[in-house]
C-alpha cells in the first residue's frame, strides 16, 4: 500500500515498460518543478561536452526529455517508436553510416542496455576521431549503495560478473550499477577491448538533489524554491563525491585511427 501510494498518479497502474508509461513521463517533468532543473542541470552539462565537429547529435533513450530544446537538430530516438521523437533504434544496430554522427549522448539510459559492447562498438564506428559518447548514469558509492538497494526501483548489482544483461523490458531491465562496472571496476578489461575509445573523464555527482526530487516514478519532491540550497548542500558534499554520489557524468572520446 505504501509503494502504491508514493507512485506518481499519472503513471501508478501502468507497466513500466509500457510505451504510455513514457509519453506520461513527460507530464510529471513539466510538473515537477525541482526535477526539471535537475534535468536542465544535466543537459547543460552534456552539450557543453559536444564537439565542434561535422555530424549529427543522437540521443539515445531519449524518453521523457527535453535534450533537444537545448541542442538544435537532436536526433531524438527510442527503442520503441513514440510521438515527438525523431527514430525508433537499437543501440546495439544503429542506422547511421560510418562517422556520420559527432556525438551520443544519453541520461539514464547506458545501464538499461542488453548488450553494451554492441553499442560500444557501434558508437565507435559511426562517430569520426574526437566524436564523443556523453552520458549520465546511476554510479557506485556507498551512499549510493545503500540507497540504491533500498529505495530504488531497478536492479543494481555492483557484483554482477556479466556486462550483459538477461533480456527485459525497455525499462524494467536494468543494472544501475553496470555504468561502474564497465568504467571502474572492469576498466582496464574496457580499455582493452576497446582501444578506440579513451575515458576522458568520470565525474561522480549529486549525492542528495535526485533523491528529494522523487524522480520520474514517485510523487514525492521537495519544492522547487528550495533548489538552490539543496545545490549548495550537494557543493558542500562533493567534497566527498566518491562516497557520496549518486550519478557520474562520463565522457568517452573516439581516438585517432592508428592505421
Amino acid at each position: 500500500m505504501l509503494g502504491r501510494w508514493l507512485s506518481h498518479p499519472l503513471t501508478r497502474d501502468l507497466d513500466l515498460d509500457d510505451p504510455r508509461t513514457t509519453l506520461l513521463r513527460q507530464d510529471v517533468l513539466r510538473q515537477k518543478r525541482f526535477l526539471r532543473r535537475i534535468y536542465e542541470e544535466w543537459y547543460a552539462a552534456l552539450a557543453a561536452e559536444l564537439p565542434d565537429l561535422p555530424g549529427g547529435v543522437l540521443e539515445i533513450g531519449s524518453g521523457a526529455g527535453f535534450l533537444a530544446e537545448l541542442v538544435p537538430g537532436l536526433i531524438t530516438s527510442e527503442l520503441v517508436p513514440l510521438s515527438g521523437l525523431r527514430c525508433a533504434l537499437d543501440a546495439g544496430a544503429l542506422p547511421f553510416a560510418d562517422a556520420a554522427l559527432r556525438a551520443i549522448v544519453g541520461t539514464n539510459v547506458l545501464h538499461h542496455l542488453e548488450r553494451p559492447r554492441a553499442f560500444l562498438a557501434e558508437a565507435a564506428r559511426a562517430l569520426p576521431a574526437g566524436g564523443v559518447v556523453a552520458l549520465i548514469e546511476p554510479w557506485v558509492t556507498r551512499w549510493s549503495r545503500l540507497v540504491y538497494a533500498r529505495v530504488g526501483h531497478e536492479p543494481f548489482a555492483p557484483e554482477a560478473a556479466e556486462w550483459e544483461q538477461p533480456a527485459g523490458g525497455p525499462l524494467s531491465g536494468a543494472n544501475g550499477a553496470l555504468p561502474w562496472i564497465l568504467f571502474c571496476r572492469d576498466r582496464r578489461q574496457f580499455e582493452g577491448e576497446f582501444p578506440a575509445w579513451q575515458i576522458r573523464s568520470v565525474q561522480p555527482i549529486m549525492p542528495l538533489r535526485y533523491l528529494l526530487s522523487g524522480g520520474l516514478s514517485l510523487r514525492l519532491s521537495m519544492p522547487a524554491w528550495s533548489s538552490g540550497a539543496w545545490k549548495l548542500a550537494e557543493t558542500w558534499l562533493e567534497r566527498w563525491a566518491g562516497h557520496t554520489a549518486m550519478f557520474a557524468k562520463i565522457v568517452l572520446e573516439k581516438r585517432p585511427n592508428r592505421d
